[in-house]
């Protein structure tokens, strides 16, 4: 992520901020490059925790007319890279590598989820 993030303006987020909402539309993901970030759904009680080398909200790089599935808070003051869909399928072509880990971490995700646990994401 960091490697990706060279040379990017980054967003900034104190903690607490609120990155994104259910419901929101999406159109692109984020990459944590510092900080750590939660994203939850439902009535909360189920969620996720993103740390330095994670990326989150994927699903927008998908559909075109995405909603965000969960609600995304900084849980402490972060940095975030920001890629659209078109930066993603050049980091995709120029870093091989970045894509199948992405793969990596979306199975590593289904698995915890489908076990009904909340987690720390793995780096990307």
């Amino acid at each position: 992520m960091r490697t990706l993030a060279k040379g990017r303006d980054l967003l900034s987020f104190a903690s607490g901020d609120v990155i994104f909402k259910d419901g929101d539309r999406g159109d692109c993901l984020y990459g944590v490059v510092q900080g750590e970030v939660k994203v939850s759904w439902g009535d909360g009680s189920q969620w996720e925790s993103f740390g330095p080398g994670s990326s989150f909200g994927v699903g927008a790089l998908i559909d075109a007319d995405h909603q965000r599935f969960g609600t995304a808070t900084a849980l402490s003051d972060s940095q975030l890279m920001v890629m659209n869909r078109e930066e993603f399928l050049l980091a995709v072509q120029e870093l091989p590598m970045f894509g199948l880990e992405m793969i990596h971490d979306l199975d590593q995700r289904l698995r915890h989820l489908k076990a009904g646990s909340p987690q720390q994401a793995g780096g990307v």
